[in-house]
């Protein structure tokens, strides 16, 4: 049997070989997991290997010391009998039956009573803030109370792992909000309530669902896992491209170009640019790191420039977004490297880019943080 230890309450590994998809991660007790990745990733397999709904070629799931699956000890556990809740992003009411029926399908389903059934619907319904729609009809629901009343269907089935699969993106930005804000307080209190015998997988294209309801963040890109750990690490020092854009941070990829103990150190990138900035960490020469700095630590100039140690990187103009009082640049350095800046709406004014246009982006070296990329 897989080797797990028993302090991560919920254990995961799973191999498809015909999705091209071998992602792990581990969840302690009570919490939630955002998972976070371009589409076409991944993301949705690691939801179907956890419900069952997918039969990885090699791997495992483990929720606390029950094990649902195992592809060496031949264990897999039906979809019905694993206590995983799956929501999707349409809420998937039954047009026929009432809200209160709805949330009784899920206890009903497991065998439970009439009386149970009811008693545990009426509970979440009033937990989600909708009992007073329990006779209404699904086609009478807004979008938003659809979803909660989908939300408290799942949760009535008691499931130990619950997964949301992108549960906000179909309402406007208010609604999702307040959804958001109330799922943020009903997992909170459901984990404390089963002393934390629990956990949440959501997957996300929202950096706020991650902000507001995650302990823990995984980032999937090409079937692989490409960082995880707390969401306040991964956004802060994110060590994929796609985590650093989702930030709003620039990122580049490379290796050390010497041993360096924390202070300044030098990055090399694939094509032979090299980025100085300040490191925390010992690297050692060759070692896979990453150089992080925000887009308003960027000038931008129309010809290159010389002054104190900065780094420069020539690049053309891919895109400009308004952003309030500010102008975001998009622009590539080589087809490998996206890079952001971010100037006051004069200074754009100033600059009179168009997308197309050859510019330097200039950011000194106190500005840029290097991280190793693993751990």
């Amino acid at each position: 049997m897989t080797d797990v230890s028993v302090a991560d309450w919920l254990s995961m590994r799973a191999q498809v070989v015909e999705r091209g998809v071998d992602v792990a991660c581990t969840l302690r007790a009570g919490e939630v997991l955002a998972v976070l990745g371009p589409n076409g990733a991944g993301k949705s397999t690691v939801l179907a290997a956890l419900a069952g709904l997918v039969r990885p070629d090699l791997g495992h799931v483990r929720v606390g010391e029950t094990v649902l699956f195992d592809s060496e000890a031949g264990v897999d556990v039906p979809v019905a009998e694993r206590r995983v809740g799956l929501l999707a992003q349409d809420a998937l009411l039954f047009d026929s039956l009432t809200v209160l029926e709805n949330v009784e399908f899920g206890p009903r389903s497991q065998g439970r009573g009439t009386a149970e059934s009811k008693r545990l619907a009426a509970h979440w319904l009033a937990e989600v803030g909708l009992s007073e729609l329990a006779k209404r009809k699904p086609r009478k629901l807004s979008g938003g109370q659809a979803q909660r009343i989908a939300i408290a269907r799942a949760l009535a089935a008691e499931p130990r792992v619950l997964l949301l699969d992108e549960p906000l993106a179909s309402l406007d930005v208010t609604v999702a909000a307040e959804v958001r804000s109330m799922l943020r307080r009903v997992l909170r209190e459901r984990a404390a309530a089963v002393d934390g015998q629990t956990a949440t997988v959501i997957v996300t294209h929202d950096l706020i669902d991650a902000l507001t309801l995650a302990d823990r963040v995984l980032v999937v890109e090409n079937g692989v896992v490409v960082d995880f750990g707390p969401v306040d690490r991964v956004l802060r020092e994110p060590r994929s491209i796609f985590t650093a854009d989702l930030a709003g941070t620039n990122m580049t990829e490379g290796t050390a170009l010497a041993a360096a103990q924390a202070g300044i150190a030098t990055l090399v990138t694939a094509d032979g640019a090299q980025i100085q900035g300040e490191c925390l960490h010992e690297l050692g020469s060759g070692e896979r790191c990453v150089a992080v700095f925000s887009p308003r630590a960027v000038a931008v100039y129309r010809r290159a420039t010389e002054g104190s140690p900065r780094n420069m990187f020539p690049v053309r103009v891919t895109g400009l977004e308004a952003r309030g009082e500010t102008i975001r640049i998009r622009g590539a350095h080589g087809p490998e490297l996206p890079l952001m800046a971010e100037v006051t709406v004069a200074a754009a004014r100033e600059l009179g880019l168009v997308v197309g246009d050859a510019v330097q982006f200039v950011v000194k070296a106190t500005e840029v943080q290097i991280y190793p990329q693993s751990g």
